[in-house]
């Protein structure tokens, strides 16, 4: 049996660390907002998910490429941190070269470089689906903060509107400025919710 390199799992080792303090890095947008918070690493997994959907509404798209560019599309911030508007505009770290930094220390780098790359270019019908994914979960988060009273918030949502590009983002995204982020799985009229013994129905039915 060949003997396990030792230089390559002391690497991953490296990655599992680095890709962990993620879940510590805030995203910043949400300090000019006023409300709410956010880990970079609940940004990039919330992204993925809405990229697998988008990817539904796009038939012609990779899906498994596309969920991983969006997996990796921030992941130069566990070492630049995130940059909300006002500090892209002023003082932006080398996001980029913080990733190509990254590439070089696993063995697996050039595919990470390459996703994160093409999500930059925005040229690949994936990338585009990545991009309005990314604005999909900002103004998500937008409108939880909405109907939380956040005032600022709506204005907000009309810009990152017209960011969006493709067809099935700008659908989603407007479906989402009316949707309420409870109405997934609260419904008023269902007596449930006021008498825990009746007896449950199914989950569909009970929320129409």
């Amino acid at each position: 049996m060949k003997k396990p390199n030792k230089k390559i799992y002391d690497q991953i080792a490296n990655f599992v660390y680095e890709t962990g303090i993620h879940s510590q890095t805030p995203r910043s947008g949400f300090w000019f907002l006023g409300s709410g918070n956010q880990s970079v690493a609940e940004h990039l997994f919330h992204t993925a998910m809405i990229t697998y959907a988008l990817c539904y509404l796009e038939p012609k798209a990779d899906k498994n490429k596309a969920v991983l560019m969006a997996l990796f599309h921030d992941i130069g911030e566990g070492r630049t941190s995130d940059h909300n508007y006002v500090h892209q505009r002023y003082g932006r770290l080398a996001e980029a070269r913080a990733v190509e930094d990254m590439s070089q220390s696993v063995p697996f780098g050039r595919e990470i470089l390459g996703f994160f790359e093409e999500e930059r270019e925005r040229k690949t019908l994936e990338a585009k689906l990545v991009k309005d994914a990314d604005i999909l979960e900002w103004i998500s988060s937008l409108r939880a903060e909405e109907t939380k009273g956040n005032i600022k918030a709506k204005g907000w949502i009309k810009v990152a509107l017209k960011r969006l590009k493709t067809l099935p983002g700008k659908k989603l995204g407007i479906i989402l400025t009316t949707t309420e982020p409870d109405s997934w799985w609260s419904n008023s009229r269902d007596p449930w919710f006021v008498d825990r013994n009746i007896k449950d129905q199914n989950w569909n039915t009970r929320k129409k």
